[in-house]
């Protein structure tokens, strides 16, 4: 069976120690001709996986700068055709940076999982994080999608009961999802030392590599949680630097001049 994207990305990121930079972008903001250069921009900034947000009405786990920048997506019509054929469109130039579609169970019920999963695959998605999926019901999903040619990645927080820790571990394909605080998106204050014990004792447990997201700012904070986990997802603070873009080549500067120095700072992470 071929290698997946996200399997072969982090098999070589791990033979060259090196920490992944995980970037979340909302499709379609700040425009929906912005995203393409802006996936395009931050690989060569440095990303190793790119996350491409799926604009929904209700995103109950996203803080405010996020849904404000699904709101405006959705405004704009950013629903799942231009989704796909945004993923098309950046496979044109780019055939190995995995692209993992972040979102809500809703859409995918709403087109049904075997089509949502045929749509995704055909366009060149790799994964699929449904923040609202329990693990305990996640079997029919995940055989659909994997059938596919999808992984289904996984989230972990810091109130995630012991059994449920245990069932991530084993089960989580791609990579593993570990929330640094209970809460929103772009909220919360980051106890870094507790960040790092839980999430190392996770990444001791897991079968995939394991990354670290929300509370992620800026170089100094990825580098500071970059240690006890595979690498970092930065969100939030990536969408509020995109939100003031006057047009998409702006948007591709701002994208890549945020992201470097995150880069930088985890080459420097042993």
């Amino acid at each position: 069976m071929k290698m997946s994207r996200i399997d072969a990305k982090f098999a070589q990121l791990a033979a060259l120690k090196r920490k992944a930079l995980v970037p979340f972008i909302t499709a379609g903001d700040p425009s929906l001709e912005a995203t393409v250069p802006v996936m395009h921009a931050l690989v060569q900034a440095g990303a190793d996986v790119i996350e491409l947000g799926v604009p929904f009405s209700d995103p109950m786990a996203d803080g405010p700068v996020i849904q404000r920048s699904s709101e405006r997506a959705i405004e704009r019509g950013a629903g799942l055709r231009y989704l796909f054929e945004t993923v098309a469109r950046f496979r044109r130039d780019d055939a190995t940076t995995p692209v993992v579609l972040m979102g809500y169970l809703n859409p995918v019920e709403m087109r049904g999982a075997e089509a949502f999963a045929k749509a995704a695959a055909e366009a060149g998605v790799d994964g699929v994080l449904l923040v609202d999926l329990p693990p305990e019901e996640a079997g029919p999903t995940r055989e659909a999608f994997n059938a596919a040619g999808l992984q289904l990645i996984s989230l972990a927080a810091p109130t995630t009961t012991p059994d449920r820790l245990a069932r991530l571990a084993t089960q989580s394909q791609g990579y593993l999802y570990y929330v640094s605080f209970a809460g929103v998106t772009g909220g919360g204050q980051l106890d870094t030392a507790a960040v790092l014990i839980k999430a190392g004792d996770l990444r001791a447990m897991a079968n995939v590599p394991v990354l670290v997201g929300f509370g992620i700012r800026d170089a100094a904070s990825a580098a500071a949680l970059a240690p006890a986990a595979d690498g970092v997802v930065v969100g939030s603070a990536l969408v509020d630097a995109l939100s003031a873009a006057t047009d998409p080549e702006d948007a591709a500067r701002r994208a890549a001049a945020f992201l470097a120095p995150l880069r930088a700072a985890l080459d420097q992470v042993a």
